[in-house]
């Protein structure tokens, strides 16, 4: 786990694991005053990321919709890409051979900034079988057309749709629900912080160090040991 320096830490902690292994947090009174909001958790300590059992959920649901709309679904999570950006994206920006989706970072205050997201050989099958990406790119009419032809709106309720089948509702069941539980996955899982911040497209890395403030496993573990010597 990376340790967050404590002027970054934006929720004072009362934590309280439930029977699903999540965490309570309550922000604290200054918070609360300030007015300022974590990408974790709101003003109230609920929830605003995906835990891995959610995004499962998440995932099989999709797996029941059309075709297209669990390409759209699978890539939102595999990626923690935005909406918008993931609505963006054309033929030309899928490299199979590399394995990667070429995202533009649309929140940049310029066009034409890049970045190059790693996906799974599966999910590039599904979008080659569903959108024949091999096959646009070869037509320069078709390479640049956008995968999915969707406003934000259409999309974002396709997103909900899947969220309401998988019974995940709250504040995380939505697409920025999916980008933070993808933040906070990567860093549990061990991947270098300064790769997440590319992967999600942050001028700072101090807006990537948020996600370092979601307990996991191996926080549980340590907390596991020692409620142990309360049992004597």
């Amino acid at each position: 786990m990376y340790a967050v320096l404590n002027k970054m830490r934006h929720i004072v902690y009362s934590v309280n694991a439930n029977i699903s292994g999540n965490v309570i947090a309550r922000p604290s009174s200054n918070q609360k005053e300030a007015g300022t909001v974590s990408f974790l958790f709101d003003l109230e300590g609920n929830r605003k990321y995906l835990t891995a059992a959610e995004r499962s959920a998440f995932l099989s649901a999709a797996d029941r919709r059309p075709a297209e709309v669990q390409t759209f679904c699978k890539v939102l999570a595999y990626t923690g890409a935005r909406i918008s950006e993931i609505l963006a994206l054309t033929p030309q920006q899928i490299d199979i051979s590399a394995r990667v989706i070429i995202i533009e970072c649309l929140k940049k205050r310029r066009r034409g900034i890049f970045r190059a997201l790693p996906i799974p050989i599966v999910l590039l099958t599904e979008l080659e079988r569903v959108h024949g990406i091999s096959q646009s790119q070869r037509d320069p009419a078709r390479a640049t057309k956008k995968i999915w032809r969707w406003c934000r709106t259409t999309a974002w309720h396709h997103v909900k749709a899947c969220m309401d089948e998988a019974k995940i509702f709250g504040r995380q069941a939505t697409p920025k629900g999916l980008r933070h539980g993808f933040g906070v996955a990567v860093l549990q899982s061990g991947v270098p912080i300064n790769l997440l911040k590319k992967w999600l497209g942050h001028s700072r890395l101090e807006t990537t160090e948020i996600y370092a403030d979601a307990v996991g496993a191996e926080e549980q573990a340590i907390a596991n040991r020692f409620w142990e010597t309360f049992e004597g």
